[in-house]
This record gives C-alpha cells, structure tokens and sequence, in this order.
C-alpha cells in the first residue's frame, strides 16, 4: 500500500480528517511454533508464527512492561520494542506437500527482511486518542473462524491479489473495495502475491490490559468504523489507535497449475489448517518505550519518519534477533503442517 500526500489529500476530498499515520516497515525477527498471547509458556505452541518488532519474544512474554526487556528490534522505529505476528501462509502442492509462504517487503521502504507494514492511525476527527499501555495485548480475528462472520467484516479483516504491475500502487483504502479485496483467500493466481489486511479493535474498557479471550477488554466502534469516526460503545469509552498489519505473502514462486489442486481451487492455507482465510488473525504485545507512542500521535507524525521518534537504519534493526526454541524444519516440503495435519 502507498501511503503518500496524495492519499492524504484523497481523504480530505472524501471529508476525513487527515489523521496521524504512523506507517512503517518491521523485519522478520523469527519464525516459529510459540505463541506467547494464546499459548503462554507452551513450547511448542500448535501452529507456526511469523514475528516481527522486539527480541524479548519467546514462549512467555511476562505481563510487564516489555520495552524493559527487549534492548533492540526489527522495526524502523527503535523505540518500539513491540512483537507483532501472524499465523504463516503455506502453499498445499497437488502431492499434498506443504511449503511456507515467504513475505515481500512493501516496496515502498528500503531493508527488510520479509516481515510486514505496521501502521498506527490516529483520529480522523481530531479527538483524542490514548496510547497502549505497559503490559497491554490484544488479538484480532479469530484462529478457528471458518466461515463469513465474526471480526472478519469488511472494516476488519481481508485480502487483496496484487496484479505485478500495480503491487504496492493502492492508495490509503484497506477493505475498501469488495470488487478486489475479499474476505476469504483469493481463488485465483495472483502474479504479484496476496496481501493480507489485519486491523485491530479501537476502543478499549479502560482497565483491563488483556483479558481470558485477548478480545473481551477491547472493541471495535459501536458504528460504522474508525475511518468515519465511528463512536465507541459505552462499555470500551476510551478510544485507541487503529493498529493495522500489512503482509504481502509471496505466493508467485507456486503459480504454477502442474502444482495446483486437479480440481483448480486454491492451495493456500494458514498455518493453524484454515484454507478459507476466515481464519486469519494477528496478535499483538504493547511494547513502545515510555510516552513514545502517544508522543508521536500528538505530534501527528505520518509515514515512516518522525521527529517525535528514534529512527534505526535496516542494517541496525536486521541484526536484532532471538534464539529459535523450537527444533523443527519449518522451511522445507513438509508432509504436514508443523503441530500436525490441522496445525491446531
């Protein structure tokens, strides 16, 4: 996604008001069977992960303030010692083999290795919004979805298949666009890979920094979306950024239809066992040093540059790493998912 002054200008023209766009490039840091937001504590956890942000990342993240115990991370910001991470695409071969699915860069930013696009958005109708706090998390979307429904709605959760020659060209309209964006996997070869759009509930309970299901203490708006301002419901009154991830999955090297299912219908499945899509999620751990974050929503900072915040070259933030905890082969062909043939 090109998030540029004319995206800007764009919702201006639409009656939104422009709005703090924090949006920036994060490398890969690991890919692994943990999930510390679900699965505290298991090694391994039942389906591969790919993670980006900080190196405090493991099988149990401690309820505290993390940015106290990672010291370096993935992303451009070294401020934001944040873990961001997603269930992993694999490709399902005729042969029924199992390949992991890399990432692309956004093609817009310089350096990473794989990983994703995370973005920050403040209120487009200039009212307040309160940063994360210290030892807070959340999850988006639901592992287990397999049909229409849930979180997975058009202001929330989906895909788009890039064509090669307009990847990366899109302007700021995520879910937008139901004749090109879809909330199940795309049924078709996409020469330019799929984007995966993952946006996160805006409106928080106010005292609780996780709860049983990583969903109860947060909220999407009572109406409408965050993009139109929509309210926040009376039980979430106070009103957070629009966290969103961006993962471009570099599904071309497998278009290839010798490799394809004989019936023609789409290879591609998450790691948890979902080849619907309806399933795609994200997980998130507050990690941003001090007042950083709500600092650079103040100042409305956009893109990927800001004097309110440390910017790391790739070359610093690709040497940030953690030490992998589970000892399986996670990259080559695999007769089954890692965790089993469900990855659950």
């Amino acid at each position: 996604m090109h998030l540029s002054k004319l995206s800007t200008v764009a919702l201006l023209a639409r009656g939104i008001q422009a709005a703090a766009v924090l949006r920036f490039g994060c490398s890969q840091i690991i890919v692994e069977r943990l999930d510390p937001l679900v699965n505290p504590g298991d090694n391994p956890s039942p389906h591969v992960h790919q993670v980006v942000g900080g190196n405090a990342f493991s099988a149990l993240i401690p309820q505290s303030d993390v940015s106290e115990l990672a010291n370096c991370t993935t992303c451009t910001f070294s401020e934001d010692l944040s873990n961001y991470w997603t269930a992993n695409m694999y490709f399902k071969a005729r042969n029924g083999t199992y390949k992991r699915v890399g990432q692309i860069p956004n093609r817009f930013l310089n350096g990473e290795m794989g990983g994703m696009t995370v973005y920050y958005t403040g209120a487009y109708d200039g009212s307040k919004v309160t940063a994360f706090k210290p030892g807070f998390r959340m999850l988006a979307g639901d592992p287990l979805q397999r049909a229409a429904g849930g979180v997975t709605k058009w202001n929330a959760i989906c895909f788009r298949c890039y064509n090669a020659k307009n990847f990366g060209g899109d302007n700021y309209a995520p879910c937008a666009d139901p004749s090109v964006d879809s909330v199940a996997l795309p049924n078709k070869m996409c020469p330019g890979g799929i984007r995966t759009t993952i946006r996160f509930p805006t409106c928080w309970d106010g005292k609780n920094l996780d709860s049983p299901d990583h969903t109860s203490h947060v909220s999407y708006p009572a109406t409408g979306t965050f993009e139109n301002s929509g309210p926040c419901p009376s039980t979430h009154p106070v009103k957070l950024p629009q966290l969103m991830f961006e993962v471009i999955w570099d599904t071309a090297p497998f278009n290839d239809k010798s490799l394809w299912p004989a019936d023609g219908s789409q290879p591609f499945v998450f790691s948890q066992g979902d080849d619907t899509g309806y399933g795609q999620h994200g997980d998130y751990v507050f990690g941003w040093k001090g007042s950083a974050l709500q600092n650079a929503i103040d100042a409305g900072c956009f893109g990927a540059t800001c004097r309110a915040l440390k910017t790391q070259t790739f070359a610093a933030a690709n040497k940030c790493a953690v030490p992998k905890e589970v000892k399986e082969d996670v990259e080559g062909w695999l007769t089954e998912l890692p965790g089993g043939s469900m990855g659950m």
